[in-house]
Parts: C-alpha cells; sequence; structure tokens
C-alpha cells in the first residue's frame, strides 16, 4: 500500500472517560493526545482542558510538569469559562488552546498564571525567598482509626473502606461518633465534620485516634474544596479549631501552634485578598489542596511580625501591599477581582 503524507489532521478526540461504579471522578486522555501529537508532527496546535497549566486535575504530575517546561510550547488562548468556547459544557479549571512548534523556542512556561498582573504580583513576592504556606497546610485524611479502635469495635470500623475518618463517619458510626460527651472513664476529643451539608463537632474517644500533633495544636480548619476555582473566590468559612479538637476527611489544616493568637493571625491571612490572588495561581478548581498553597509566602505570625495581626483583615491586606511593592496596578487588580471575606 502506498504511504500516505498529511499535512493537517483535524479531529474532535474525547477528553476525559466517564467514571465508572463507586468512582466519583472522571479519567482525563486528553494528555494522551498530545504525547501522540509529539510524536508524529514536529507541530501541532491543541484545544483542551486547561487544568494541567496549573498542575491541577488527574493528569499526571510528570507530564504537567514536562509540558511546563518545554520551552518550545506556548499557549495561544486561555478561557476560564469553558462555556464561552463549548457551550453548556463546564470544564473546571478552563480551556486553553495550546502550540507546539519542536523548530522554535517560546521559553518555558513554569508557573502559568492567565493575568499579566498577578504573574508579575509573584515574581516581586518570589524576590523575597520566603518559605510557602503550603509548607504548614495538612494533607487530606490525617485524622485515622487506632489499631485499638479496630480491635475492640471491628463491626463499626467494617463500615469504612479504610482508616481515615472519612465525611460519612458521623452518619455511618453513630456508636463511636455521639452528640454529648459520654460520662465514663474514658478521655474524649471532638471531631469536626458534616452531617447533610451541616457543621458539627462530634465527641469521639481519645485512644481511638491514631496519634497525630495536629490534635494538640491551634490550627486554622478549612475545607479541602469549595467554591469553582474562579480567581478570588472566598474560602467557604475557614475557622480556628482548639487543642483535642480534629477533623474529618471533608477538611484540612493550616498552621500549628500553641498560640491562639498566632492562629487567629493565621485566620485573618487566609482572609486577605492578597493570600487568596496568590492561592489563585494553582487553584483553578475545586481543590483547596497542600499543593495549591504553593505561591501564598509564609509570614510570621508571632507578635514579632513585620505584619501587625491586631488589624482589621483590610488594613492586613495593606501592609501586604506595601510589603510586597505592589504597584498601582496590581493593587487595583487584587482589589477588583478579589471579593472580600470579613
Amino acid at each position: 500500500m502506498e504511504k500516505k503524507l498529511f499535512d493537517y489532521v483535524i479531529g474532535n478526540p474525547p477528553y476525559q472517560q466517564d467514571s465508572v461504579g463507586a468512582n466519583e471522578s472522571d479519567t482525563p486522555l486528553y494528555h494522551f493526545f498530545y504525547q501522540s501529537a509529539n510524536q508524529i508532527a514536529d507541530k501541532y496546535e491543541l484545544i483542551s482542558p486547561a487544568r494541567f497549566l496549573f498542575n491541577a486535575g488527574a493528569t499526571p504530575k510528570n507530564w504537567n510538569e514536562e509540558m511546563l517546561n518545554d520551552e518550545h510550547f506556548k499557549v495561544l488562548s486561555y478561557e476560564p469559562k469553558s462555556s464561552v468556547i463549548f457551550s453548556n459544557t463546564d470544564i473546571k479549571g478552563g480551556v486553553a488552546i495550546t502550540y507546539h512548534d519542536s523548530s522554535k523556542k517560546y521559553g518555558a512556561i513554569g508557573a502559568f498564571t492567565a493575568f499579566d498582573e498577578l504573574n508579575s504580583i509573584k515574581k516581586k513576592v518570589e524576590l523575597f525567598g520566603e518559605n510557602s504556606l503550603s509548607d504548614v497546610v495538612t494533607n487530606r485524611g490525617i485524622y485515622r482509626y487506632s489499631p485499638l479502635a479496630y480491635k475492640e469495635c471491628p463491626e463499626e470500623l467494617a463500615k469504612t473502606a479504610d482508616a481515615r475518618i472519612a465525611p460519612s463517619a458521623f452518619e455511618r458510626m453513630p456508636k463511636l461518633f455521639t452528640d454529648t460527651k459520654p460520662n465514663d472513664r474514658y478521655e474524649y476529643v471532638q471531631i469536626f465534620g458534616l452531617v447533610k451539608g451541616e457543621r458539627f463537632y462530634k465527641w469521639f474517644r481519645k485512644d481511638y485516634v491514631k496519634e497525630v500533633p495536629n490534635l494538640y495544636k491551634y490550627k486554622v480548619m478549612i475545607p479541602k474544596a469549595n467554591g469553582s476555582g474562579a480567581i478570588g473566590e472566598v474560602l467557604s468559612t475557614p475557622l480556628c479549631g482548639t487543642p483535642l479538637c480534629g477533623f474529618t476527611e471533608t477538611f484540612i489544616s493550616i498552621g500549628e501552634t500553641d498560640s491562639k493568637d498566632e492562629a487567629e493571625a493565621t485566620l485573618k491571612y487566609v482572609k486577605t485578598k492578597f493570600a487568596r490572588a496568590m492561592l489563585g495561581i494553582l487553584k483553578v478548581t475545586q481543590n483547596n489542596a497542600k499543593p495549591t498553597w504553593k505561591y501564598v509566602p509564609l509570614q510570621d505570625f508571632t507578635s514579632s511580625s513585620d505584619i501587625d495581626w491586631s488589624k482589621s483583615v483590610h488594613e492586613i491586606d495593606l501592609q501586604l501591599y506595601r510589603k510586597y511593592g505592589l504597584d498601582e496596578k496590581e493593587i487595583e487588580f487584587i482589589e477588583t477581582h478579589v471579593k472580600e471575606m470579613a
């Protein structure tokens, strides 16, 4: 058969595989088309979900990094609202039109931001060389059942798939999680979670929780996911957790301290427009997980800080603008794009 050569190939491949069974997450496929196009063509242009540009979503992290560091790859257009391009379609993180030319160097993207102002703010913050707030953000599911819980309550623990205290634990295990503190010889802690979307504290035996230092500290508790990933959206009511208070897998926490004042300072910082603008660099889906806080600079939350944490959230924002040398255009961008939190 005679070999056929093509100048152009135009197609409309699927970008994900629908979830099956109990799995609620669809599996992305679009990275396979990027990989195939790269193998067969010197130049290609694709339109796909944009989550990978923020190193988010379920595409392989090593592939995300490879694309973000490919100097032959660039973004022609980014649209955060997928319905603008594909009507009646909601693709979290938006849609990107990308181009790759192996004969040209565009410079590696590194960290993609959809706004010039946000990119310039990021560069100014990086000059300070400060650690990231993600360093003090917990991963999901840090509270787990202890071996003793499995030994003494096998029937109840048989209701859960793994050792993490799941969001549904309150409803599935009413014998273990109680509204009132039992009057017996055991020591109890409180676990923070949800029942039918409402927040509750439940009492739980302390020796049934696997040891974790976070339990004994003040911390800021925040849902592991909220919103849509739109730039500047509010976070779903973060609050301070006290010592001997843990939380279900619905939540993560920020900071661990023996000082209530430092925890309250952390809470104010999380509420600032500045911190949430920096969070918006990587938070493009509902996910608030640890990696999304990478570009939010860590602050000194003690009384020795260069920020006066006794001030209001808005006044703290003004201090942060001055600290990082933001100009009027950058300040206006944050003030107009990021919603206020009380």
